[in-house]
């Protein structure tokens, strides 16, 4: 049996803690291996747990999230993270995704979508839904200078065809899964195609795919 996704909680709340763990202890393929009520605590933390998803909250007294976020992503191999937030999509949210988040959840979200938010995130996809995929584009690209457009669209031109298929479903917001069923290949597939757009494009993650071919005019 493959071992479950271990994940880091990082919140200064710790109701909001323990009813996380509780939540995602009950999924089989999820093990919570530690907890953080700091962002000054979350490098430490990551180091003695090796986790492979970190749910971070934004706004904790010590170390913002945004912060905790970055100084997270630059470690060697490091974890996901999955921004923990009360609002659909706002400035601290931007600049957390702008800091290698992998995605958001409102707190508020069902149990059964924190878990998969954690499966869709070790699976390769973002979590964001299509509709907030739109809003995150539109805030990202609102003041883009036109300097940054035809990067963007110098970036996108190295694409193989099938790759620029991938990163405009991306940007669309579907999942590994959609886009293998709307271009009539494997998921696996989809991966390797993704894989070699991040890297030719320099992106980090799925959403910073999203971000280059919304810049680059490909979305509308």
């Amino acid at each position: 049996m493959p071992r479950p996704h271990r994940v880091l909680l990082v919140d200064d709340d710790a109701l909001v803690r323990t009813g996380l763990r509780l939540i995602l202890d009950s999924a089989a393929d999820v093990e919570v291996v530690g907890e953080a009520g700091d962002g000054d605590e979350v490098i430490t933390a990551v180091q003695a747990h090796a986790p492979d998803v970190i749910l971070m909250d934004l706004r904790m007294a010590r170390v913002d999230g945004i912060a905790a976020t970055a100084a997270a992503r630059a470690l060697p191999n490091p974890p996901h993270v999955i921004v923990l937030t009360t609002w659909d999509v706002d400035d601290a949210v931007m600049r957390s995704l702008a800091a290698g988040a992998a995605g958001f959840l409102l707190k508020s979200a069902p149990p059964l979508d924190i878990i998969r938010a954690v499966r869709d995130v070790m699976a390769g996809d973002a979590v964001l839904s299509p509709r907030s995929t739109r809003q995150v584009l539109d805030h990202l690209s609102r003041d883009t200078a036109g300097a940054e457009r035809q990067r963007a669209a110098e970036a996108m031109a190295t694409l193989t065809a099938r790759e620029g298929d991938v990163a405009i479903a991306v940007g669309h917001g579907l999942s590994n899964a959609e886009i293998a069923r709307r271009l009539f290949v494997s998921e696996a597939t989809v991966k390797t195609h993704l894989s070699a757009a991040q890297a030719k494009l320099g992106a980090r993650n799925r959403v910073d795919v999203a971000v280059m071919a919304e810049r680059a005019g490909l979305l509308r």
